[in-house]
């Protein structure tokens, strides 16, 4: 096989976008025979499973190491010179390809490696309350705090906290002291 049947932008370009989907972004069903049937149709597939796992292998390889430019170049490069490597055009794509989608495929990573839910949003603001059993504490100020949480792949669950004057007192006093004891840890020496 003629290494120029794996040449090409837009080809290789699908090919990424599709392992990213696959190994990423968590859309399973994406196979090697629809891969190579739609992208690489002229090469056979003893020929193409060898370049699908290349092409895995060294995607993989930028994502877990969170490659910045300059550590992609430098790798890239050294693929371009391995024996069974890439070449310059496949080299130039990759990087094309990872410039534009680092971010959502690091995201992506970070979302999957959360055992727990996760803060997704936070929304607040202080009210005057309107009704209460005593008529004292009309008109006193309420501050209504809403959490938005979750984990990935599901769907968020929203938690509202109401706190009065007196409450969000203690939790300002609670802060403080934890940036106290964060700030005496930081400046002890080792």
């Amino acid at each position: 096989m003629a290494a120029g049947e794996f040449e090409g932008g837009k080809p290789l370009n699908g090919l990424l976008n599709a392992l990213a989907q696959d190994t990423f972004h968590g859309h399973p069903g994406i196979t090697e025979e629809l891969l190579r049937s739609q992208l690489y149709p002229e090469v056979p597939p003893e020929e193409f499973r060898p370049f699908l796992a290349k092409m895995r292998g060294i995607l993989k390889s930028i994502a877990s190491a969170d490659m910045d430019f300059n550590q992609l170049e430098a790798f890239l490069t050294a693929q371009t010179k391995k024996q069974g490597g890439i070449t310059s055009d496949q080299a130039a794509v990759i990087s094309k390809f990872w410039k534009s989608h680092k971010t959502k495929i690091r995201e992506s990573l970070m979302n999957q490696s959360r055992w727990n839910s996760g803060l997704r949003g936070l929304s607040w603001r202080v009210d005057g309350k309107s009704q209460s059993r005593h008529s004292a504490q009309i008109h006193t100020p309420v501050a209504i705090i809403e959490l938005e949480l979750g984990k990935y792949g599901q769907e968020s669950e929203f938690l509202c906290l109401e706190f009065d004057e007196v409450k969000v007192n203690q939790i300002l006093k609670m802060l403080s002291e934890v940036e106290e004891s964060i700030s005496t840890l930081i400046s002890q020496p080792n």
